[in-house]
């Protein structure tokens, strides 16, 4: 058994009787993202792509443009956690005061721990128009095709998963967090390490679109978000104003277009 799941016995209940059982539970453990020597903010995460973590969520907040303005990294473990230490260029050391998160962050939370309302809703770049476009059934079969990416949650069936959806080539990269928020950033830190480039694809959720998942994918440059859940009201209304493609409910072969459906072969006939 890895260091990201653990079995437990339990009792299940069912209404026959109680029985003894086994469980795979997901690790999950305090990560301090530390940049310049600085805590920026501890989130709870799967330890796992640690290094993605820390990349990704440099560059969701803006920290960071590139990978290359990353001067070293270490993940340095601890009895009760890890610390994602980032050392940037000195140029790019004057972000650490932007968006400044220092409260413990829980696992469901993407945006626990800011300074103020205007970072909570910044505002964002609109998208280029074009770019990818998918047929409606590479839309419809993206969250199956990501299950197969998914090997811890095959073990624990408690994590979420991202992955990136490429026009006639599937899902091509993918990555599992305890936290949706955690997934994302892990993602998108694995994608820039890589040199892959999220605008010539989509972003596949596991989760409902909440608006800061709008706000990192708008942030990466994907123009196009696909999640096997609902959008809020509010991320709905942030996608359209930035460009983002975003189809939610896909699952069981269908799904339900919400904005920008021109990145989809006749999306106008998908729009919810």
């Amino acid at each position: 058994m890895s260091r990201l799941a653990h079995s437990h016995p339990g009792i299940a209940v069912r209404r026959e009787g109680m029985r003894q059982v086994v469980r795979t539970l997901p690790e999950e453990v305090p990560v301090a993202l530390v940049f310049d020597g600085t805590t920026q903010t501890v989130m709870m995460a799967t330890p796992s792509d640690i290094a993605d973590f820390a990349y990704g969520f440099a560059l969701s907040e803006g920290l960071i443009a590139h990978p290359r303005e990353v001067r070293d990294f270490e993940a340095v473990p601890h009895a009760r956690g890890i610390e994602a230490r980032i050392w940037l260029r000195d140029d790019r050391g004057a972000a650490l005061k932007e968006r400044r998160r220092a409260l413990l962050g829980p696992t469901g939370c993407g945006l626990c721990g800011i300074d103020s309302l205007d970072q909570a809703l910044r505002t964002l770049p609109r998208l280029p128009d074009g770019g990818p476009v998918f047929d409606p059934a590479e839309i419809a079969q993206a969250t199956d095709q990501l299950r197969a990416h998914q090997p811890l949650h095959d073990q624990t069936r408690a994590v979420h998963a991202a992955g990136f959806l490429r026009p006639g080539k599937g899902i091509e990269m993918a990555r599992e967090d305890v936290g949706r928020h955690n997934a994302l950033d892990k993602l998108i830190g694995a994608m820039a390490r890589q040199d892959m480039d999220p605008a010539e694809g989509a972003f596949v959720l596991t989760s409902r679109v909440s608006v800061d998942m709008v706000q990192k994918t708008v942030l990466a440059h994907c123009p196009v978000l696909v999640a096997v859940s609902a959008p809020t009201a509010l991320a709905l209304s942030v996608a359209e104003e930035a460009g983002l493609t975003l189809a939610a409910f896909a699952r069981s072969g269908g799904f339900e277009l919400y904005a920008a459906p021109g990145r989809i072969r006749d999306g106008d006939s998908y729009v919810a």
